[in-house]
């Protein structure tokens, strides 16, 4: 039988998880927002980018050089090139389906390909990745702020370096993105080859103003260039929504928790006074018995 002392022992035991739970939902959320201030900067950045891009393209467009220095992206290509793979998953626990829905994505995806190359990023997603038969060709770990993520960003650039050595063509990201509401979804984003369709669009893209900026470098090397800074916003991009999303998993998991940790107490506190009266009660009568049998 359960005693009052062993009750409020338990008692006390949910009491300090749930301390834990609340500070963790603390720190998801105060995570959520450095990785969405992040995203917000990096916004301004890649539009810079853009706008380089544009003036480039433009030059050319007018010039009558119409061509681009990178591989098509149509769906023969994509069909006859090697796949590259990162998948980024998380390093931590307690984040819920968050691991399951990007690998349940990425391996719906490496499916289109025969003999991926992949890598991954966080170490959560390995044993789901290889569970289904796939070699991991490189593991990455995550950063632990948005500062560290510039780290990150150059070490998988050299893997991607790597893997152009190795004739590896075509590069896609598989990440969980945040949408409103702290909610996340998988997506896939095309790191490379770059899309044609998108290019073309910005080369007959007009220009915001009535001043046209000008460059004296050569085209070929500032195209470059831009070319290498789209491709490290695009992966910074990735880290940071992946992250935010992680956070946003565990967010909802601790609320959650919390939510079932408080109807617990509830259940072992109403319990415990109804224990703690009972004891009272008894030991009140076996005082009245007591005196009773003396009188």
């Amino acid at each position: 039988m359960t005693t009052t002392e062993s009750l409020k022992r338990k008692i006390n035991s949910i009491q300090d998880l749930y301390t834990v739970v609340k500070t963790m939902k603390a720190l998801a959320a105060v995570s959520i927002r450095q990785y969405e201030k992040a995203l917000e900067s990096l916004t301004d950045y890649n539009r810079t980018v853009e706008m380089g891009l544009q003036i480039v393209l433009r030059q050319q467009y007018f010039s009558g050089k119409v061509s681009f220095p990178l591989s098509a992206s149509g769906e023969k290509a994509r069909s006859q090139s090697r796949l590259g793979a990162i998948i980024f998953g998380s390093d931590r626990g307690l984040c819920g389906q968050f691991n399951e829905q990007i690998a349940s994505h990425g391996l719906a995806y490496l499916k289109q390909s025969t003999k991926p190359v992949i890598a991954v990023v966080g170490s959560r997603v390995v044993y789901s990745i290889e569970a289904a038969g796939y070699a991991i060709d490189a593991q990455f770990s995550l950063a632990n702020s948005a500062v560290g993520i510039t780290e990150k960003v150059q070490q998988v650039l050299l893997k991607i370096e790597q893997w152009e050595q190795q004739q590896i063509e075509r590069i896609v990201l598989l990440y969980n993105q945040t949408t409103s509401n702290a909610s996340y979804r998988p997506v896939s984003f095309q790191l490379l080859p770059l899309d044609l369709n998108w290019l073309s669009s910005l080369q007959r893209k007009q220009w915001s103003s009535s001043t046209i900026p000008t460059f004296t470098m050569d085209e070929n090397q500032l195209f470059s260039a831009l070319i290498r800074q789209y491709i490290f916003v695009s992966l910074y991009r990735a880290f940071a929504f992946s992250l935010a999303s992680e956070n946003a998993s565990r967010l909802a998991s601790m609320q959650s928790a919390q939510k079932n940790i408080e109807e617990r107490l509830g259940d072992l506190n109403a319990q415990y006074r109804r224990d703690r009266q009972t004891s009272i009660t008894a030991e009140l009568l076996d005082v009245v018995g007591g005196f009773e049998a003396l009188s």
